[in-house]
């Protein structure tokens, strides 16, 4: 595993969360994340930072506090107040695109989004994703995943004071024109919380796509859909402990399901460890598991992506830093 720092303690602002990561031209990786005097303050901006080398896998861990990191840099800032969660997807090599949120209060959020067409060296300005939006629209927090058919389907949450709600966002080019599902179906009469949010995506089949979800209930939920996302089954409890905290899926070239989490029980529990899970049968099993952080600490917000050979791992380092693991395909279990 190769573990490093996106940055160290010289930096512009006191604190940083919620890291999104993606591949561009050339094998560059580039990294955000939103950062300022605190969550929630009116100052806090999103942020970015690339590495253009393709790093060769190695056996040991290094911690570097910036290495062939660029400098932070802001991409971001839409309004004079609060921003968070920022996410970016590839529409091709070259072409990025960035949702994030923007509001003082969790509740009045609006998603805006802006386009960069050299991979990240620079963007357009921001735009409203959906005009008249509160609440977020949009990806919430994990990537989009591009559908068998073309489309773009996005993981998106709302949370009011007393009720958390999932649902998805469909575009045909993943740009414009999205379209919101209904809210996931749930037994609200066997919540102890608020609910649901923040879905991560994968597909198995043309037609077949699935979410797992964070909860207020000490465990995932997961929801199914047999018609490319339209319509969803009653999102259930299943058996992985949940923190109430952020997670993230993806499919490995392998065929290999890959979850990152921290596995606590527990409402608003620990957020460490950081570990990964790992199912061979579409996400009913999860017996396999990497640990990448596991001392006192927050490391949460994970985001993934899958590699020709491995994975590639961002997460927030107790609100200082930004990390990033690189795991190889040896050090990982076999399909």
């Amino acid at each position: 595993m190769r573990y490093e720092h996106v940055f160290g303690d010289l930096r512009s602002f006191s604190q940083c969360h919620a890291a999104t990561l993606v591949r561009g031209e050339n094998g560059a990786l580039l990294i955000a994340w939103f950062a300022g005097t605190r969550e929630g303050h009116r100052d806090t901006a999103i942020w970015a930072a690339d590495r253009i080398e393709s790093p060769e896998p190695s056996a040991s861990t290094t911690d570097s506090a910036g290495g062939a990191w660029s400098e932070p840099r802001v991409i971001a800032k839409a309004a004079d107040e609060a921003h968070w969660n920022p996410v970016l997807f590839a529409l091709s090599p070259t072409e990025l695109v960035l949702h994030f949120k923007v509001g003082m209060r969790i509740r009045d959020w609006t998603t805006w989004s802006q386009r960069s067409i050299d991979a990240g060296a620079t963007w357009e300005d921001a735009q409203p994703l959906v005009l008249g939006d509160r609440g977020g629209r949009g990806a919430v927090k994990n990537k989009p995943i591009r559908l068998a058919s073309g489309e773009w389907l996005a993981g998106a949450s709302t949370e009011s004071w007393r009720r958390w709600d999932a649902f998805v966002d469909r575009s045909r080019n993943g740009i414009d024109g999205w379209q919101a599902s209904a809210p996931f179906e749930i037994d609200r009469r066997l919540l102890k919380g608020k609910g649901i949010i923040q879905p991560a995506l994968w597909q198995s089949s043309d037609r077949d796509v699935h979410a797992l979800l964070r909860s207020t209930e000490g465990v995932l939920y997961r929801s199914d859909s047999d018609d490319g996302g339209q319509h969803w089954s009653a999102a259930r409890p299943i058996a992985l402990p949940n923190n109430n905290s952020g997670i993230d899926v993806v499919r490995m070239r392998n065929g290999l399901l890959a979850l990152a989490c921290n596995p606590v029980e527990g409402n608003w529990a620990a957020r460490s460890p950081l570990s990964l899970l790992f199912s061979r049968d579409n996400g009913e099993t999860w017996p396999e598991r990497l640990d990448v952080e596991t001392g006192p600490g927050e490391f949460s917000y994970p985001a993934l992506i899958a590699e020709d050979d491995g994975l590639c791992l961002a997460f927030t380092w107790n609100r200082r830093r930004i990390a990033v693991a690189q795991i190889p395909g040896g050090e990982l279990p076999r399909p």
